[in-house]
């Protein structure tokens, strides 16, 4: 069967899910993908040949958290631009590929694709929870906003698809047919991973806009910290800045204590996956972060914060005992749970 499956490029997290997901579907079918940004140049490098790129949407920030009217006025800035180049390359496809059925991983252009065609039209992502899902988890007052849109921008971008999986960490109770929740699709080399209860503590942090990381840190010298998302390799006393290298991040994230992180599923998911509590500080503005965060808290897996600061660290270091029990009854079966009702669904929609 042709498949074409679409990924963003805001967030690297759907790129590194998808490449899972991609390499399942090659061995049975002839896959195209459709990216923008990074996640094509990570996807194409993994799929020369096969990756097709779009430009996408985009998000604006300020002051370490989402600008509303930044992004607004960033993607309308470029939205006639990149309206043609996306055009042209909706041609080229329907010229040279003909697609069967389309996979979206929250991504526009092949949705648009698929009802256009008619075609068969399948979601993976984990951002449907909000919509398809009933969420168990107090919401702030100061987040029912956020929650709102971000439940209405959820619910317009992938509409009417035959069939969502949803991928998470928590258990939500489905509220809208044609739904499947599922773990999270988890790559190989975590897969792989040996974890160790080691005595470092692993941050991941993107926003590099956060200038007193170090200091906050060196508040706790008792504890070693790997810090990722800063691109430099650098030690001041028990802070370690690293480069990004899969090995490396992935063999310090077995063998950490503990990590810090915002609120991005993909990593929080490894996190669990590899039973290491959570230290959660969700982007501001991102309600998909805040959620994350809520439902570590909600099953003891970590702590939510606002901020990242050393009062707050020494009260979720001091409940590490306590969250390493909780984690300790998390199962996963790895990613055979979607694969298995991937292939079921695809077999539905090819007779």
């Amino acid at each position: 069967m042709n498949i074409l499956y679409g990924v963003p490029g805001e967030g690297m997290g759907h790129a590194t899910r998808s490449k899972v997901v991609i390499e399942h579907l090659l061995k049975q079918h002839n896959v195209q993908v459709v990216s923008s940004s990074r996640a094509f140049q990570f996807l194409n490098k993994s799929f020369p040949g096969k990756v097709h790129e779009i430009k996408g949407f985009h998000f604006a920030y300020k002051n370490a958290q989402v600008s509303r009217t930044g992004t607004f006025l960033l993607n309308l800035k470029n939205a006639g631009r990149n309206l043609l180049f996306n055009f042209s390359e909706y041609l080229h496809i329907q010229n040279n590929f003909r697609p069967d059925l389309v996979i979206s991983d929250f991504e526009s252009f092949s949705f648009v694709y698929a009802k256009h065609h008619r075609l068969p039209l399948i979601s993976i992502d984990n951002m449907q929870v909000m919509d398809r899902c009933a969420l168990a988890m107090l919401i702030a007052k100061e987040e029912r906003k956020n929650y709102t849109l971000a439940k209405a921008i959820v619910k317009a971008k992938v509409p009417g698809c035959d069939h969502y999986f949803i991928s998470s960490f928590f258990d939500a109770a489905i509220k809208k047919k044609n739904t499947s929740l599922v773990p999270p699709i988890v790559r190989e080399a975590i897969q792989k991973a040996v974890p160790a209860k080691g005595e470092h503590i692993l941050m991941y942090q993107t926003s590099s806009t956060l200038s007193s990381v170090k200091e906050t840190l060196k508040k706790i010298p008792q504890y070693t910290f790997y810090v990722y998302g800063f691109n430099k390799d650098e030690k001041d006393g028990n802070v370690f800045f690293k480069s990004f290298s899969e090995e490396g991040f992935v063999n310090d994230l077995a063998g950490s204590r503990a990590v810090i992180a915002n609120g991005g599923f993909s990593f929080i998911s490894e996190a669990v996956y590899l039973k290491k509590p959570v230290y959660s500080f969700p982007v501001k503005n991102q309600f998909e972060q805040y959620m994350n965060a809520a439902y570590i808290d909600k099953l003891g897996y970590g702590r939510h914060f606002v901020d990242l600061s050393a009062d707050n660290l020494k009260a979720f270091l001091f409940d590490l005992p306590l969250f390493e029990k909780n984690m300790s009854a998390y199962q996963q079966n790895g990613n055979e749970v979607l694969f298995a009702e991937l292939d079921r669904k695809i077999r539905e929609f090819s007779k």
